[in-house]
């Protein structure tokens, strides 16, 4: 399709969801203007005509009641009538979709917990090409005109494919993010948002991948929440191989779950990239062949030092490329010789090329 022009606002306090929405209308070709309150929304509709604005209901993090996105609504009505405005909130009920869009001219109303891109990119292109509000009939007061995405808010099921993967996420908006994702690569996705939840899973069902949040809010203990790290131990004992997707850990944090858990990848959700997670997927499904004899005792992160290794990189660029120090180097070095009984890197590099991982 043809990319959009002009300009688009996004309304939103939560910094992960700019960027998400930031990223989707940049793709789209429109030129991305972000703000996280009413008054940053009010000034950006006087700086700059917009064609579309993505608004969020709550723009108090604190505050779940709080419905500043309205006036948002009322202000593009009153100060940029030819801008079309969507509504995506976590906190919408059907009658304050209604509501939105018969009183305060939203073209329409999503719920973040069943996002999903390629409906929104849908949706987008759509509301782009609508007639300005203010070519509407009895003008830019009226209420706008019912259309079929406007009488309920938006749903959707991910295909059924043959390779299934657990994704264990407490954030509703996130887990629509990783589901859709998983599901246009041609996965199917298992939602769940707790350890209790993912180990009954992990014991039951049979998963190509687990993709996993660290900070979990179901955890019995708030304060000192492992409820994430319980979930990669479980995945580890059931051979599933795993993705952290998190946006609350330290440096120390993201080098323990490669060395303790053997996690194949660390994503932050504060720079989060939808081709390079859809690529490390492929990457780790690829990668999780059935190994024999010794090498089938290795953790996943060992099998990446090894496949290193046999490739002649020195310590130092191991850790360069793997984010980590050179002394967790060592440490894989150590268990991967001792698992593989042998006592120099060529020998280990020699098991490796044999093997098909050089």
């Amino acid at each position: 399709m043809n990319p959009l022009s002009g300009r688009a606002l996004v309304v939103e306090d939560d910094h992960s969801w700019q960027q998400i929405l930031s990223e989707i209308l940049t793709d789209m070709g429109l030129a991305v203007d972000v703000v996280g309150t009413c008054d940053e929304a009010s000034a950006a509709l006087r700086a700059a005509p917009h064609r579309v604005a993505v608004v969020d209901l709550s723009l108090t993090v604190s505050d779940h009641h709080n419905q500043d996105g309205l006036k948002v609504l009322d202000a593009i009505r009153r100060q940029d009538p030819d801008c079309t405005p969507v509504l995506l909130t976590g906190f919408a009920t059907v009658e304050l979709a209604v509501s939105a869009i018969t009183g305060h001219g939203a073209h329409t109303c999503l719920r973040k917990e069943t996002f999903r891109r390629s409906e929104f990119r849908e949706l987008i292109r759509r509301a782009a090409t609508t007639a300005p509000v203010a070519a509407r009939p009895n003008g830019p007061h009226a209420a706008a005109p019912r259309r079929p995405e406007a009488e309920a808010l938006a749903a959707g099921s991910p295909p059924e494919t043959a390779s299934q993967v657990l994704i264990v996420e407490d954030d509703a908006g996130w887990r629509s993010i990783l589901a859709e994702l998983l599901a246009e690569s041609g996965h199917r996705p298992r939602l769940c948002s707790s350890y209790g939840e993912a180990l009954g899973l992990l014991l039951r069902e049979k998963f190509a991948l687990a993709v996993v949040d660290l900070s979990l809010a179901s955890s019995a203990a708030p304060a000192d929440n492992l409820d994430g790290y319980r979930v990669l131990a479980s995945s580890r004992s059931a051979g599933v191989p795993t993705i952290v997707v998190s946006g609350v850990a330290s440096t120390a944090d993201v080098e323990h779950v490669y060395a303790e858990y053997g996690i194949f990848a660390y994503f932050e959700k504060q720079a989060f990239d939808r081709a390079a997670f859809r690529n490390t997927v492929a990457e780790t499904l690829a990668a999780d062949q059935p190994l024999t004899g010794e090498l089938a005792t290795l953790t996943p992160r060992e099998i990446e030092v090894l496949k290193m290794l046999a490739q002649g990189l020195t310590n130092k660029e191991i850790a360069t490329a793997l984010v980590i120090t050179t002394n967790t180097v060592k440490r894989h070095l150590k268990s991967i010789f001792t698992k593989l009984n042998v006592n120099t890197r060529a020998a280990a590099a020699a098991i490796a090329s044999s093997s098909g991982l050089g």
